[in-house]
């Protein structure tokens, strides 16, 4: 199977496709942000748009267009190329699209996240959309990076507080080798310093050139590997959100929806 992307179809094959995989759509949330000296402000929303692009060839659940600029403040203006959204608008933006799909027929929205400081405000967004479309509408958020134990680990073996590291660097050297500047690789290299701190810190803060990690240990081989269990991982959650229901049936919560305030 080919992938499926909303932006390539017209609206009839658009409405057949929403009576399927019981209405699920995902929508992709990347980022433009510094990746340090080594690695395109893109990176974050180029491996999200090829992991849902396999799963959806995978699995036929459409894939929306990615959501290009989002949450990016915490790696503040130091380094040019970084362009955010307030928290604020980012969730106003979720919402939005949300009530159109909502609006337009669709019973499920999976979001896709790869950028870690899209976390927070999408959590919040997935909570106000939960209530506000009870009933109508399943939403869930799923981290392209903790969709399995093993992926988490490698994400994190160099840094715990993690950014263009050796995992992300793998990826890239994998996917889009062609972007990642060979020449500032081995001298990229910058130490996690926020181990053991009780305050949260801007990247300004913490690191010195924009990256928390090792990338000089990337290879394409681990990025590819990496790359596999990210796609594998979402496919097993898409496949069981085609079906997925509430662990209630609807009559012991009916009425229980969240009242209107706008």
């Amino acid at each position: 199977m080919k992938p499926i992307f909303l932006e390539h179809l017209a609206y009839p094959e658009i409405a057949e496709l929403r009576e399927k995989n019981g209405g699920l759509l995902m929508l992709p949330m990347g980022a433009t942000e510094q990746h340090g000296p080594h690695l395109p402000v893109g990176m974050d929303t180029l491996l999200v748009e090829k992991v849902c692009a396999a799963a959806s060839a995978r699995t036929g659940v459409l894939a929306m267009s990615a959501l290009r600029y989002t949450v990016s403040q915490g790696h503040t203006p130091k380094w040019p190329g970084t362009f955010s959204l307030r928290h604020e608008t980012f969730i106003a933006a979720i919402r939005e699209i949300s009530a159109w799909a909502v609006a337009t027929g669709w019973k499920r929205l999976l979001l896709v996240n790869s950028h870690f400081g899209n976390d927070a405000p999408a959590r919040v967004a997935v909570d106000q959309l939960r209530l506000e479309y009870m009933g109508r509408l399943q939403v869930g958020l799923v981290h392209v990076f903790q969709v399995g134990d093993d992926v988490w680990e490698t994400y994190t073996s160099d840094a715990a507080d993690l950014h263009a590291n050796r995992a992300e660097t793998s990826l890239m050297l994998h996917l889009f080798p062609e972007l990642v500047r060979m020449d500032r690789l081995a001298t990229s290299d910058d130490e996690d310093r926020t181990g053991g701190t009780v305050f949260s810190y801007p990247v300004a803060q913490t690191s010195l050139n924009g990256v928390t990690g090792k990338p000089s240990d990337a290879t394409a081989e681990e990025g590819a590997l990496l790359f596999s269990k990210m796609v594998d991982g979402l496919s097993d959650l898409l496949d069981k959100a085609k079906t997925e229901e509430p662990p209630l049936p609807p009559e012991k919560w009916r009425g229980m929806e969240r009242p209107r305030y706008d």
